[in-house]
């Protein structure tokens, strides 16, 4: 498998008990493989990463603001539902920033951006027959767009972004990576680049929109199949 740990300078190995915990767990909710309702137990949670239960506390408490567990104080703590109009909120913050990102990289496209960028993107294309490599192409997808934020010296809105996309993130995984999916993805990175190594912001930022809008134009869809997934 692709080791990634060179591609997220955001996520570092090294970092904090809690960053680790927290990283971990919001990961796995993520992911779905702590899907809505799961209860923590935070000596549990302790015995497993081998920490004290003060990064525990401190674990949850980032992964309470990002709105991925709901912390009930002397009693539980549950991994929550999906929240639609978070779902909505978070797109359209990611909606327009990326476009004015795309804008402001066409008008002077950084060459080492792009290359890296088209590295990604054939890495992407390598491992996309590979259901096995899933997690390693949804990890390149975001590191991908930010890529782009990095090149225009605004990687900490990425970060902001991935902050507050939590429940966007659940939503894109309970659609399955079918090859139709997948070729819809690499076909917006390639547009993207596109428009910008042809610095033409309009057409940047048309594929970056067309991009973002697969997956909230599901979101009914996903809701009637996953109900109790949904709050």
């Amino acid at each position: 498998m692709t080791n990634l740990g060179f591609l997220a300078p955001e996520r570092p190995a090294g970092g904090s008990a809690a960053t680790r915990v927290f990283e971990d767990l919001r990961r796995r909710i993520i992911a779905l493989e702590l899907p809505p309702g799961t209860p923590f137990l935070r000596a549990e949670l302790a015995q497993r990463y081998d920490v004290s239960q003060t990064p525990i506390r401190e674990a949850m408490q980032r992964l309470e603001q990002e709105g991925l567990v709901k912390v009930y104080p002397q009693s539980k703590t549950v991994v929550t539902k999906i929240d639609v109009p978070q779902i909505y909120e978070a797109h359209f913050l990611r909606t327009a920033v990326e476009i004015e990102l795309v804008r402001r990289l066409a008008e002077e496209p950084p060459k080492e951006t792009l290359a890296r960028a088209r590295s990604l993107l054939r890495m992407q294309d390598a491992v996309k027959g590979d259901p096995a490599q899933m997690a390693v192409f949804q990890e390149l997808d975001e590191v991908f767009h930010q890529t782009l934020f990095d090149g225009i010296g605004q990687g900490g809105i990425h970060a902001l972004i991935r902050a507050r996309s939590g429940h966007l993130n659940r939503l894109r995984r309970l659609d399955p990576p079918s090859g139709e999916k997948i070729a819809y993805i690499l076909r917006g990175h390639g547009e993207i680049l596109d428009g910008i190594e042809a610095r033409d912001p309009a057409a940047a930022m048309v594929a970056m929109r067309d991009h973002l809008s697969r997956t909230v134009a599901r979101v009914e869809e996903q809701r009637a199949a996953h109900p109790d997934f949904f709050s």
